[in-house]
């Protein structure tokens, strides 16, 4: 009786001593996972065209599940929270993806983008690195966005990886470095070009071309003919040229975090 009863003290124990083991594991490999922060804006109308725009799907759900099947935990954030407007023509069947209908089938990631975070509740120390897909919509709504600005100049502080793709690159706009000048004068950058914008036929449209801008304020930039991959990497800072970069952009992205 008394054998049988240290026994199975012995095993419980060994039980326990396990269990303990695995939670600690567990708690570990949640302190030690990567996280990245998605920037969506909010904005979905196309100037007074009366036209809808958003974000461009492609270039959100391209890096997306190239991070996620990384392991990487990722949240997403917008300027207004809630539910962020995808544009419209990026649901197109001539504008789908492989990541695209991933996307589509995704119920639990549509939820994400039904209920963004709102920007102003995040904070970079939080995240190893930021992503903001394009879309015409940040051209509106988070260029000028002040919580946009700072959030971006954090993690530039803090020199973790940034990433922007496409018209994404127009948030830049306004940040400024840890020496209050331009963060993208003398940095190697790209964007969405004018000669794509104007394949787009939204030319007149923009507040402003993406191409200039950067060129205006001081960026380094190239470009690749239109719609073909194009990323480039200066540093800490990585800008795709349209959506078609968006998943090396993402790729880009880890390695640095890595």
């Amino acid at each position: 009786m008394k054998l049988s009863y240290v026994l199975a003290l012995v095993l419980s124990l060994s039980s326990l001593t396990a269990n303990s083991q695995s939670v600690k594991t567990s708690s570990q490999q949640n302190a030690d996972q990567l996280k990245v922060l998605f920037v969506l804006t909010s904005h979905d109308e196309m100037g007074n065209t009366g036209e809808k725009t958003g974000f461009w799907l492609e270039e959100f759900a391209a890096p997306y599940y190239t991070l996620l099947d990384k392991g990487v935990k990722i949240t997403v954030a917008s300027p207004r929270g809630g539910k962020a407007p995808i544009d419209p023509r990026s649901k197109a069947e001539a504008s789908q993806t492989d990541a695209t209908r991933r996307f589509n089938k995704d119920k639990e990631v549509q939820e994400i983008i039904h209920n963004t975070v709102k920007l102003e509740d995040v904070k970079a120390e939080d995240f190893d690195a930021v992503f903001y897909p394009g879309g015409h919509g940040p051209l509106w709504d988070l260029v000028e966005n002040e919580t946009s600005v700072a959030l971006i100049e954090a993690f530039n502080n803090q020199e973790k990886p940034m990433a922007f793709v496409c018209h994404a690159p127009a948030v830049l706009k306004n940040v400024k470095d840890e020496n209050s000048q331009l963060l993208i004068k003398g940095k190697k950058v790209t964007g969405f070009s004018n000669t794509e914008e104007e394949a787009a036929q939204l030319t007149n449209v923009v507040p402003f071309l993406l191409e200039d801008m950067l060129k205006e304020n001081g960026g380094i930039y190239s470009k690749a003919p239109k719609w073909t991959v194009n990323v480039v990497r200066d540093g800490n800072l990585i800008t795709g040229q349209n959506p078609a970069s968006s998943e090396k952009a993402a790729e880009n992205l880890y390695q640095l975090l890595k």
